[in-house]
């Protein structure tokens, strides 16, 4: 939280639904609590292929939705081992 994560899910769960056609409730933002990953910066977790990401701006966060979650493809740039 003190890396401004309550920020940026607000911001992915408001823009999310605003992207997918009306009514797709497919795709869920949620929130956890630690995910045990501190050194990498705030993280978030794509399911089901367990894809994970650092972030560091709204930038990001669009970066995601629309490269992964909506296109389909790894931001690579902002990508990390999940078990580093």
């Amino acid at each position: 939280m003190a890396a401004g994560a309550e920020a940026m899910w607000l911001y992915a769960k408001t823009r999310l639904p605003a992207v997918l056609p009306p009514g797709d409730k497919s795709i869920r933002v949620n929130k956890s609590g630690c995910l045990g990953r501190c050194a990498s910066g705030p993280v978030l977790v794509v399911y089901p292929e367990g894809t994970w990401y650092t972030y560091y701006s709204q930038a990001d966060i669009d970066r995601i939705i629309d490269e992964h979650i909506l296109g389909g493809q790894v931001v690579e740039s902002l990508r990390i081992q999940k078990d580093s």
